[in-house]
């Protein structure tokens, strides 16, 4: 299996298989050299290949970088570790081998939704976790390889601990809330056109404003059944920015384009949403990426 980059990001994590030598020792503290021994042969028991990973699993890469990898270190969740696994996927919709390109592709969809369900609040998610992915290489899937990996791994350091610790006690309108919300960003992502600019490509914009304006109306039906003040606010201003969205979806050219997406992007900034997950019981503390890209 191969790593690919993170979700929405143009960095790589650990990947590349290594063979763990003990090597030789001075003895001035042979105190060092024992525990040293000890932790290298609890790294070689605790190697699993890449294709039993499990969901769940709390794991170490054994090198940094992009590449292919075949090995990982199973380690408990309570001890440091960088990344978990939070969901996986068979690729069905292809016979032949896609291409690298192709599989990036369905694992960008249809990771952030099977993380989604292993862990559906993001916002509490430790600081500089991303989604990233182990797909098919072209000689594994020649194997029979279809599985793709989803994960939570930390950019740069380690953290401790399950990801989805009280998943299960969600209370409804929680889930409801989390479920429409992460829809719509996903939905933005997903979708993002490889150009830059809406001129070169307003087709593909106008398509991501219609995705954008589906998942809201979609958010907004779930946002009906719960009570609250702040709750009510946010159905409001989400009301107002689908119908914005729905504008930028239906532009007959850049310039109208332009226009309806300044108040539909700025109408999902996730800063706007805190006082309703303040009031729905829910992390408020919007990550460091997301306010990134709404800062600008």
């Amino acid at each position: 299996m191969a790593i690919a980059a993170p979700y929405r990001s143009l960095r790589g994590i650990s990947a590349v298989v290594a063979l763990l030598a003990i090597g030789a020792v001075g003895c001035s503290d042979v105190s060092d050299a024992v525990d040293s021994a000890t932790d290298g042969a609890k790294k070689v028991a605790r190697q699993r290949s890449v294709y039993s990973l499990d969901v769940g699993d709390c794991y170490n890469p054994n090198s940094k970088g992009e590449g292919t990898a075949y090995t990982v270190e199973i380690v408990p969740c309570a001890e440091a570790h960088e990344g978990q696994v939070a969901g996986e996927f068979s690729i069905t919709e292809e016979k032949a081998y896609p291409g690298d390109e192709a599989i990036s592709a369905i694992a960008d969809k249809r990771c952030p939704v099977e993380a989604a369900k292993f862990a559906p609040d993001t916002w509490a998610l430790p600081k500089g976790v991303a989604i990233f992915y182990y797909t098919p290489t072209k000689e594994s899937w020649a194997t029979g390889d279809r599985a793709v990996s989803c994960t939570y791994t930390k950019e740069s350091g380690t953290y401790t601990g399950e990801l989805n610790p009280d998943v299960k006690s969600l209370k409804p309108e929680q889930t409801t809330y989390l479920t429409g919300s992460n829809g719509v960003y996903d939905a933005l992502w997903a979708t993002q056109p490889e150009k830059d600019t809406v001129e070169d490509d307003l087709p593909g914009y106008k398509a991501q404003a219609k995705a954008v304006a589906e998942a809201l109306d979609t958010h907004l039906k779930g946002l009906k059944d719960i009570d609250g003040a702040e709750v009510g606010k946010l159905r409001d201003l989400l009301t107002k920015t689908a119908a914005s969205w729905r504008k930028a979806a239906n532009a007959g050219d850049a310039d109208a384009f332009y226009i309806a997406y300044d108040s539909a992007f700025t109408g999902i900034d996730p800063g706007k949403t805190v006082a309703a997950r303040k009031e729905l019981g829910l992390a408020t503390t919007v990550p460091a990426d997301d306010a990134e890209v709404w800062a600008g």
